[in-house]
């Protein structure tokens, strides 16, 4: 991923250095578990942990002639233990370290995830909680419906985002799995002993039954939620960049001092963070459609869905953390105009209050059939002529039809429902 877009924590869990790191770890767990089993003398493990070690340049080096990352990195191993080495990667094959180090590493990826998802949902609920009395205009297809409050629009969002970070601690332990189990996964060189050593000094599940790697709907899954919570926050992107339009202006994303919006005119604050969003969001959605191509590979395993997952894995989960981030500091500094959200409901001159007088006309034992076309005729009118509705209903009865109050008490008790 573009340094643009890469935050410092996320970025360093795809490093070549971390990447390597883990491996050796798993290497080394492997070498440990055979140790207990008396396949790997003590005095020879003893010797891999003191001097096990790489160097990532060394390793792109022997690559560039081997044409084989693993061999690569088992060589510059090799260099660094001596002799010993000869132990390490016994009966193992590459996918067993490179699919449970892969694993290490997205593990790592969803604990800064979850963390951001977990602050990112408090700063909504606190904005919730604060505009929660805010009265504005409830709209379908971008026309007015019924009044609702700001606070009720983000509670949804506060709830959603609830369900974004179940989804993601599920994604997290469905993709926490490895293998030690050989070529084709057969266990035919070594002891599942071994794979429940690893797994357990790593602190990963080994998977039921490999192939040669770990089957790949649990990275499609893994990414799909990734997608997923990408789509949350474009929703509430475009939501912002829906009501920051000018002839609306009810809110509006930060535009700090010094922010400009136009090289050519000076008057603009544009939405751009919102629309930014709204752009990466494409690219995590197309990254999990490449991951669920990587479900179907050839017999026991190809290499198809490697090359695709050095970029889609680091670049999602580094976007996904940018995305958050943003979107904390948006949620968090955002300008609301409740003058403008209260002017706005005047628009229609009391029209949004159609539901209210067909539901009381109805209530008083007339046909709904006869009483929506009178409301429609009133409120298509804009209010300027009520003699329709007062067959119905008294001057009164009318008036209560269009307490806006009425809306704000409604809506309090979902609040309160969704823990806010």
């Amino acid at each position: 991923m573009i340094e643009r877009y890469s935050l410092p924590g996320m970025s360093k869990i795809w490093t070549d250095e971390n990447r390597f790191q883990k491996m050796l770890d798993v290497e080394i767990a492997a070498c440990e578990a055979l140790n207990k089993l008396g396949e790997v003398p003590t005095l020879a493990l003893k010797k891999i942990k003191e001097k096990a070690g790489f160097n990532a340049k060394r390793i792109k080096e022997i690559e560039s002639t081997v044409k084989h990352d693993v061999i690569a990195f088992l060589t510059s191993v090799a260099e660094n233990v001596g002799k010993e080495s000869t132990y390490i990667h016994k009966g193992l094959t590459s996918s067993d370290v490179l699919d449970t180090a892969l694993a290490l590493q997205l593990r790592q990826a969803s604990d800064i995830l979850i963390d951001d998802l977990e602050r990112f949902s408090k700063i909504i609920r606190k904005q919730a909680k604060k505009y929660e009395d805010t009265i504005m205009i409830g709209r379908t297809h971008g026309i007015h419906a019924e009044p609702i409050t700001f606070g009720f629009k983000l509670a949804g969002w506060y709830t959603e985002v609830l369900r974004d970070i179940e989804r993601m601690k599920s994604a997290k332990e469905n993709i926490s799995y490895g293998k030690i189990s050989g070529a084709v996964g057969t266990y035919a060189h070594l002891s599942p002993e071994v794979e429940k050593y690893v797994m357990g000094k790593v602190e990963l599940k080994p998977e039921p039954v490999s192939t040669q790697i770990v089957p790949r709907d649990r990275h499609a899954q893994f990414l799909s939620t990734l997608a997923i919570i990408a789509a949350t926050l474009e929703r509430f992107a475009t939501e912002i960049r829906s009501l920051q339009r000018t002839e609306v202006s009810e809110l509006e994303e930060p535009f700090t001092k010094g922010q400009k919006g136009s090289s050519a005119m000076p008057h603009k604050r544009n939405p751009v963070t919102c629309e930014q969003m709204c752009g990466l969001a494409r690219i995590i959605r197309g990254n999990a459609m490449v991951s669920i191509e990587n479900v179907a590979l050839w017999n026991e395993r190809d290499i198809s869905h490697s090359s695709a997952e050095r970029i889609i894995l680091p670049d999602s989960t580094i976007l996904l953390n940018y995305m958050l981030n943003k979107m904390c500091y948006v949620i968090e500094n955002f300008n609301v105009n409740a003058e403008n959200m209260k002017r706005n409901l005047s628009i229609t001159n009391n029209a949004i209050f159609s539901q209210r007088l067909l539901l009381a006309i109805v209530k008083k034992g007339y046909l709904r059939e006869e009483a929506y076309p009178a409301v429609q005729e009133v409120t298509h009118n804009n209010f300027k002529d009520i003699s329709p509705l007062k067959k119905y209903l008294k001057e009164s009865e009318i008036k209560d039809c269009l307490d806006i109050k009425y809306y704000v008490r409604r809506v309090k008790g979902i609040l309160k429902r969704a823990g806010i």
